[in-house]
């Protein structure tokens, strides 16, 4: 018998001074947080600080970790982090067409595909930390 295979991702919340939310214009789903998988040998944290300058050109400090969304369907654990600004520019890459920092209440309204507007909302109530969801 084959192990199971299952993918593992890592996405960031991350906040500036200004309390504004870094999101992506992707080509495929919109709007989002920045995030991708988890490299085998990466840990969560290296893979959001990796994807998030990939994605936008921030370098960011990972503040906590949040929870877990999990896609029982298709073997997809995607992860969420908390993380400030630290460094570099907003930049543009294949993965993203548009990148920005916004306000949070404009930024839950941008995003629109599936559930991603609730992981925005429970990453942003500590009340709700660690949350596990699956779906």
């Amino acid at each position: 018998m084959l192990p199971p295979k299952h993918i593992v991702s890592a996405a960031t919340i991350v906040l500036n001074e200004q309390k504004e939310i870094l999101l992506i214009k992707g080509p495929r789903r919109g709007w989002e947080m920045p995030g991708g998988q988890v490299e085998e040998g990466e840990s969560l944290k290296d893979a959001a600080i990796r994807e998030t300058k990939e994605e936008t050109g921030i370098d960011i400090e990972v503040l906590k970790f949040c929870g877990v969304y999990q896609n029982v369907s298709d073997s997809i654990c995607n992860t969420l982090l908390l993380g400030k600004p630290i460094g570099g520019e907003l930049t543009t890459s294949p993965e993203s067409l548009e990148v920005g920092f916004f306000p949070v209440k404009k930024a839950l309204e941008m995003v629109t595909w599936k559930n991603f507007r609730q992981r925005i909302e429970f990453c942003l109530n500590e009340k709700l930390h660690p949350f596990y969801i699956e779906f």
